[in-house]
């Protein structure tokens, strides 16, 4: 063994010293191509990818934002959204702009197909402000309030949508228009009611 590596050594030593240089340029060559190739595997493993703001896109558009950016997705969950159309992307995570690996799985929330609705509220008899308050915590954002003859000032008395009475319980899409019918007191276009105008003018004869 020891013979032989002696033999390789001699062998090295009595060549030309251009096959000296050949051979040292073949092995530096060798070297610094693993060494580059080595570089190129670690740095495209832990390549950082930004996350594409897809917010508002359709799932079929979005994907080939993800596609071409090495990235992967995964809807997580489903909400009601008026900021988009039905059925697109309302949220993402990580959000967008994050830097992440490549491959990573990019969470997604999407606007629900179907509007979503919600039951009238029982307003009769509560003043109109509580009836107006309860009709918004059940999610109903447009609601106009209209004075029609009655006998109790401000108090609610109906609800209405279209020209239709709704119904307490009744089902309605919350992007619908609404109007709450509340009572005027039996006041006439001046604001005075009937029974106080007429209190004034006997007032006026006894004197």
């Amino acid at each position: 063994m020891q013979r032989n590596r002696k033999n390789i050594l001699e062998q090295w030593i009595s060549m030309p010293l251009a096959a000296h240089l050949i051979a040292a340029l073949f092995v530096a060559g060798l070297l610094l191509f693993l060494v580059l190739k080595g570089l190129n595997v670690y740095t495209r493993h832990n390549k950082a990818v930004v996350i594409p703001d897809v917010k508002g896109m359709q799932i079929r558009e979005a994907s080939l934002f993800f596609k071409n950016n090495g990235l992967r997705y995964s809807v997580v969950d489903s909400i009601y959204s008026r900021e988009v159309s039905p059925g697109a992307i309302v949220d993402v995570y990580p959000v967008a702009g994050s830097k992440v690996k490549e491959g990573r799985i990019v969470a997604l929330t999407l606007n629900a197909t179907d509007v979503e609705k919600a039951a009238i509220p029982d307003v009769a008899d509560l003043s109109f402000r509580q009836a107006h308050a309860l009709m918004q915590a059940q999610g109903f954002s447009s609601v106009e309030i209209r004075y029609v003859p009655g006998t109790y000032r401000d108090l609610a008395i109906a609800v209405e949508s279209d020209g239709k009475e709704l119904q307490p319980g009744e089902r309605v899409p919350l992007t619908s228009t609404l109007v709450l019918k509340v009572s005027d007191g039996g006041r006439d276009a001046s604001g005075e009611s009937e029974s106080g105008t007429a209190g004034s003018r006997t007032g006026e004869n006894q004197r």
